[in-house]
């Protein structure tokens, strides 16, 4: 028999994937379901959008276009980083437009990773942070980020996960699953950590405008944080665009060169007619408003959940308010019951999708992720569903 590759078998396939795939098949036998697994905006991505794709197509955008992506959009790009981000890269050299925040963030561990490297990542983590650190050959080391802890690495736990083959940290604030983020003073004495011990730093940035209260910092606006930081984000969560797989890197010039071979020789470039259709996105002023009501509505969604959870006051279902992305991040940890089981049963006995926590790591078991990018009404019918069936047990 031939020979595969190794690596594969160190990764699992999705779970979020896996339970999407398996309610579209209950959905296809004809049982109603409340889908709150998926976390992919429930928002049309804005027709002026749709309307600037096709203008580009139909005025001939349909073939090659410059593989680090065209100079308006890595403009507007820059622009949004300072405006948003309060960070300054070079369009010319420092940024790079990428096919999503997954192609972003592949070609960011592919620049700087050598096989063998260690890799620090928070737990609870999106299983994709560590599932390619590993098919990059790197070995991940998992960051204990505890409930109890507000679902930040005790600063501790960074020094006790360090090795002479450390090369990175990888961090997703706001995160997904738990819509946390850290204190600026939190970020900084990880950027002072980083550069005693020669790290890079990649942030996965992509939810940084979804936030409810104060606002995140990113992990690049600090003093000296550029030359060790590599930014990923995309327009897939901000503006509805999660199926245009459009994103970008921004990093120092000698991250983005590597970063352009990588992505030369992976997708050769982001489709011409998507690219002026995310720099329209990024710039026309009504298309910020668009934006700004998606986020409104993700907030009154939120208050929605906390205040039937204050009206129902479960014992076996413990809220704890996200500060940013989409999700929350239920504990039943009273229920003594694996993750994967609740979500099995509650998917089956209630109708109601969800994803197990210990798909994100160690320190998720006995979570489940619910999104809220979903109606108010499946919002609220699925989270009472989900309090009813654990008070059952």
């Amino acid at each position: 028999m031939l020979n595969l590759n190794t690596q594969f078998e160190l990764i699992r396939q999705s779970a979020t994937v896996a339970m999407a795939d398996r309610i579209l098949a209950l959905k296809a036998s004809g049982r109603n379901i409340v889908g709150l697994q998926v976390g992919d905006p429930d928002f049309g991505t804005p027709s002026a959008v749709v309307d600037a794709a096709l203008n580009a197509m139909q005025t001939g955008l349909t073939h090659y276009g410059p593989s680090r992506g065209f100079p308006d959009l890595r403009t507007a790009v820059a622009k949004k980083l300072l405006r948003d981000e309060g960070v300054t890269y070079d369009p010319d050299t420092e940024i790079l437009i990428t096919h999503g925040g997954i192609h972003a963030y592949y070609l960011a561990m592919q620049s700087i990773l050598t096989p063998g490297d260690d890799v620090l990542i928070p737990d609870p983590s999106w299983a994709t942070h560590s599932n390619m650190a590993i098919m990059l050959r790197g070995n991940v080391i998992r960051v204990p980020a505890p409930a109890e802890n507000g679902f930040i690495p005790l600063f501790d736990s960074w020094l006790k996960a360090l090795t002479p083959k450390t090369r990175v940290i990888v961090l997703n604030y706001p995160s997904n699953p738990t819509g946390a983020f850290p204190s600026r003073e939190y970020l900084q004495n990880l950027q002072d950590f980083a550069a005693k011990h020669n790290l890079w730093i990649v942030s996965d940035e992509v939810y940084g405008s979804l936030y409810y209260e104060e606002k995140p910092t990113s992990a690049g606006a600090f003093e000296d944080a550029k030359n060790r930081t590599i930014l990923v984000n995309s327009l897939s969560k901000s503006y509805a665009m999660t199926g245009w797989r459009v994103g970008f890197l921004a990093a120092p010039q000698r991250v983005i060169e590597h970063a352009l071979k990588a992505g030369q020789n992976s997708i050769t470039c982001v489709a011409p007619f998507i690219q002026k259709a995310a720099t329209f996105a990024l710039t026309e002023p009504s298309i910020q408003e668009v934006t700004a009501e998606m986020r409104a509505a993700y907030s009154r969604r939120r208050d929605l959940v906390l205040r039937i959870a204050r009206e129902l006051e479960s014992d076996s279902v413990k809220v704890i308010p996200p500060q940013g992305a989409f999700y929350f991040f239920l504990d039943l940890r009273a229920l003594n019951m694996s993750s994967v089981e609740m979500c099995e049963r509650i998917l089956d006995e209630e109708g109601v999708g969800l994803v197990p926590g210990s798909a994100f790591g160690e320190q998720g078991e006995g979570f489940i992720r619910m999104t809220i990018a979903a109606s108010d009404k499946d919002v609220e019918a699925g989270f009472r569903k989900i309090v009813a069936w654990a008070e059952k047990q």
